[in-house]
């Protein structure tokens, strides 16, 4: 496990938080802007786990990876995107954890649809929930799972593309690709920043 650089995931300093950024409510569920909460709500059904409110705003889910293995704390903002920030800030405040033990999975317009790419730090490229999360946090240093979903056909608005559901030609791989992010957060998890990279940016 990669935890000897500096700010570098350590899960032994206390639970890990994967968020999983969406907005709430059954109209947005299958949205392509809401890939984040299935990825976690992916998490949560392999561990078995079900949902519990907690007072910072926001749907949570705890469990260990194997035996004796890291805890993980499943989080899906109950607030809208653009306020996502504000539960993130007060759940690590919480658990007593820094931002090194931030995980947040995210819709990216600017990868192909099927496609991942894990960071820390960066830009947001114009995603609220990025934007909110980080000035919450105060700093842009926490790790990225970045779920392609594309760009809009034509001149179709950013805005309303990210608003609607999978288009039908993809949801035979939506399935996938949701699988293939999760595994990229155990990856992340357990092997840490670079060796997840190297598996899952060779796709």
């Amino acid at each position: 496990m990669a935890t000897s650089t500096v700010g570098s995931l350590d899960p032994t300093i206390g639970p890990v938080l994967v968020v999983g950024l969406g907005n709430p409510g059954d109209r947005y569920a299958a949205t392509r802007h809401n890939i984040g909460h299935m990825v976690v709500n992916e998490l949560a059904a392999r561990n078995s786990e079900h949902w519990n409110v907690h007072k910072a705003g926001a749907a949570v889910a705890e469990f260990r990876m194997g035996i004796g293995g890291p805890k993980v704390v499943l989080v899906k903002p109950a607030t809208y995107m653009n306020l996502s920030g504000r539960p993130i800030a007060a759940l690590l405040k919480f658990f007593k954890v820094g931002v090194e033990n931030l995980i947040v999975i995210h819709d990216e317009l600017d990868i192909e649809f099927d496609m991942l790419r894990i960071k820390r730090g960066g830009g947001e490229g114009g995603h609220n929930g990025l934007k909110s999360t980080s000035q919450a946090l105060g700093t842009k240093d926490y790790l990225r799972v970045r779920a392609g979903i594309g760009r809009p056909p034509g001149r179709m608005n950013a805005a309303d593309y990210v608003l609607r559901p999978f288009a039908k030609t993809e949801q035979d791989h939506l399935a996938l690709h949701i699988d293939s992010a999760a595994d990229a957060v155990e990856s992340l998890i357990e092997y840490g920043l670079a060796a997840t990279q190297n598996r899952f940016h060779q796709k």
